[in-house]
């Protein structure tokens, strides 16, 4: 066997991971958010909570809009880019319009005045404690992600789960893939959607949940399954 031959079986042995992940993997963008504000406001905006200025007030905000968005992906599904812009807009419009109204007080005196009663602003403690929540959080879906996957061979489709590594063999040959996008920020986030794996003379399909970047991911197993079946041909021809 020449060094092609050894480097080209080495590769079609590559499996492809597919891991299911929960939606709180979507809540990245408050985490990093949380320590952005956290820091601001250790440095530069604990003193002035007695008497929040104009950018203490803006990081609060911020992050209400940004932990608003992220909890519309945990509570519904968008499948539409039109529904998507709706609700982005709305939910901008009126957090985006309560900035303007607080940093430009003279815009609409009255509207100022009354949402000068609303000051979201919160210490740099609040900050760092969400962020570390959310870290051990992440920290624990990553090592539950080590014992529980899915991956693609050319010849067969293994489910790796539980500590002691236990093993589930389906035959991947012949093996259906679907891919579904039903919310637009998940995929936006993370490339995300659900994958849905049909193994021959297997009655039940095996549904995978925010997959990230399934696109990448179904061509990759596309490409695997074609190549097993084109190198399945020419063994049946000589």
């Amino acid at each position: 066997m020449t060094t092609g031959d050894a480097k080209a079986k080495h590769k079609s042995d590559e499996g492809i991971i597919l891991i299911a992940y929960p939606k709180i993997v979507f809540l990245y963008p408050t985490w990093i958010l949380s320590i952005v504000c956290g820091i601001y406001m250790f440095f530069w905006g604990d003193a002035t909570l007695a008497d929040p200025n104009a950018l203490t007030v803006t990081c609060g905000w911020s992050f209400l809009i940004l932990l608003t968005l992220n909890l519309q992906v945990l509570a519904f599904d968008f499948p539409r880019a039109t529904s998507l812009t709706l609700i982005v807009a709305i939910i901008a419009a009126v957090l985006g319009g309560a900035l303007v109204f607080i940093n430009f007080p003279n815009v609409l005196p009255n509207v100022t005045g009354f949402l000068k009663f609303f000051n979201p602003v919160a210490n740099s403690t609040f900050y760092f404690i969400l962020a570390g929540i959310l870290t051990i959080i992440y920290i624990g879906v990553y090592f539950n992600a080590q014992f529980d996957y899915w991956e693609v061979r050319p010849n067969e489709l293994l489910h790796h789960h539980g500590l002691l590594s236990d093993l589930e063999r389906f035959p991947s040959p012949r093996l259906r893939i679907d891919k579904e996008i039903n919310d637009i920020f998940e995929y936006l986030l993370l490339g995300a959607g659900r994958l849905i794996l049909h193994p021959n003379n297997e009655r039940r399909a095996i549904v995978l949940d925010n997959v990230f970047f399934i696109s990448s991911k179904e061509k990759a197993i596309t490409k695997l399954l074609s190549a097993l079946q084109v190198q399945v041909r020419e063994d049946n021809d000589t």
